[in-house]
Order: C-alpha cells, then sequence, then structure tokens
C-alpha cells in the first residue's frame, strides 16, 4: 500500500496523502445498478437501430448519457444529433431503467462509510447519472452518511466523465485538494476522470471488464469487490505519506 501511495505522489509531483474525503462513485460502487443500466442501453439503442451490447455499456459506464447517445449515433449513423434528439433518446431509456427491479446496495459499501465516518473523513458521491429514481434513494438509503448537498451529479457539470470536471466539483464541495482524496470508482472513465483530477483513484473491479481496462486508466490500487476494500481500508486510511 506504501508504494501504491508513494507512486501515486511521484505521479503528480505530490508532497503529502492526506485523506480529508472520500468521493464514491454511485453505479456499480454504491448500488448494484449496472446490469440495468446495461440492459437499458441495450434495449433503448436497438429500439432505434444502434448496436451496442450490454458489455459496451461498461466502456462507457460513467459519461453523461446524452454525451454515451451522440457518441454512439454519430459512429453508427454518421452525422450529429442534436441535443433535444439525444435528449429523447436518453429519456428512453430512463423509461426502460424505471422499469427494471430496484437496484440494491452494492455489499460492503455501507459498512465502508461507516469507516470512513468514524475516521473523520468526509463522503461525497460523484456521478455522471441523471437518474433521478436512484438519486433520490440515497438520502433514504444511506441515512446520515449520504447528504444532497454533497453530492455531484450529471446536473451539475457540463463536461461528465472521462473529463475531470465531477470530481474537481466534489474536492469543491468537501474543500480538499487532491492529495486529500480518495476517489472510489468502478468504471474506466471514471478512473480516468478521478486521474485527470489527480485524485488518488481506487478501482473496484465490480463489473465484466478486465482489471488491465483499469490498470491502463490509470487506477492507483485495484480492488476485486467492495469487501475486500471494507477489510483494506484501515491499512489504507493508516498510510500516510509525507515527503521530506
Amino acid at each position: 500500500m506504501k508504494e501504491a501511495i508513494q507512486q501515486y505522489l511521484e505521479k503528480h509531483g505530490f508532497g503529502q496523502f492526506c485523506p480529508k474525503a472520500v468521493l464514491f462513485d454511485m453505479d456499480g460502487v454504491i448500488y448494484n445498478s449496472m446490469p440495468n443500466h446495461a440492459y437499458s442501453w441495450h434495449k433503448t439503442m436497438a429500439s432505434i437501430g444502434i448496436d451496442m451490447t450490454e458489455e459496451e455499456a461498461y466502456q462507457y459506464e460513467g459519461m453523461k448519457g446524452v454525451e454515451t447517445i451522440k457518441l454512439k449515433t454519430c459512429q453508427q449513423w454518421h452525422r450529429d444529433i442534436s441535443d433535444e434528439e439525444a435528449q429523447h433518446i436518453y429519456n428512453l431509456k430512463v423509461a426502460t431503467f424505471s422499469q427494471c427491479p430496484p437496484a440494491q446496495k452494492m455489499e460492503g459499501v455501507e459498512e465502508l462509510m461507516r469507516l470512513i465516518k468514524a475516521d473523520g473523513l468526509k463522503i461525497c458521491v460523484v456521478t455522471g447519472s441523471g437518474q433521478r429514481t436512484l438519486l433520490d434513494k440515497l438520502e433514504t438509503d444511506f441515512k446520515g452518511l449520504l447528504h444532497h448537498e454533497l453530492m455531484v451529479t450529471s446536473f451539475d457539470v457540463k463536461r461528465g466523465k472521462p473529463a475531470p470536471d465531477p470530481y474537481l466539483a466534489g474536492m469543491q464541495k468537501t474543500g480538499v485538494s487532491p492529495w486529500e482524496t480518495i476517489v472510489i470508482e468502478n468504471a474506466p472513465l471514471g478512473v480516468q476522470a478521478a486521474v485527470a483530477a489527480h485524485c488518488f483513484t481506487i478501482a473496484v473491479n465490480t463489473g465484466p471488464l478486465p482489471n488491465q481496462i483499469l490498470m491502463e486508466k490509470g487506477a492507483d490500487i485495484i480492488m476485486p469487490d467492495m469487501r475486500t476494500l471494507v477489510q483494506r481500508w484501515k491499512l489504507i486510511i493508516n498510510t500516510t505519506y509525507k515527503n521530506d
């Protein structure tokens, strides 16, 4: 763990690592919602003649929905579509998603949040999602742990992941610097965004994509699941580091 932190500091030219906030992605990290998203993306895109497999949806996870639609339609229709047309298609995806079974909490994530709170760190949710059915559940499902004022969603930034803007906004809301921040992500584009914001980035691989993709995007540590991260949390938080 110390080696990973030291490599992080050297990569970004920072002199210390002293976490004060943890920024959580939502889909695939807080909720086991990605299977529903993948199904909804596949079904919706097929309905308009766009080929997008369920596994491919994981590659675009974290990107704002309308940006995903514009990218895929440009690739396959060979033209740019308007914001209105993209929003209409996204609304179809939202409607399909709303018919899916409710997403359950990711196993171990609530326990992890309680450990983080006990260590005196702030928690902020940073998601590219605009799925209000999930966003509205956060404060209820994680009472006392998550608060609306410490959330960044697709409605809060012009550029979504993989741009660093969502995580920059999360650090601004929590009042911390990159070397005081831990990001917990599961998606390649989310990892890319967190690394671009110079945050210490933990990738928890809860989906079907290989670890190599997360490594290539710059993840500082990769965990196989949330339960493993819970077990290793104290080791991470106690490995503060300062260059002399």
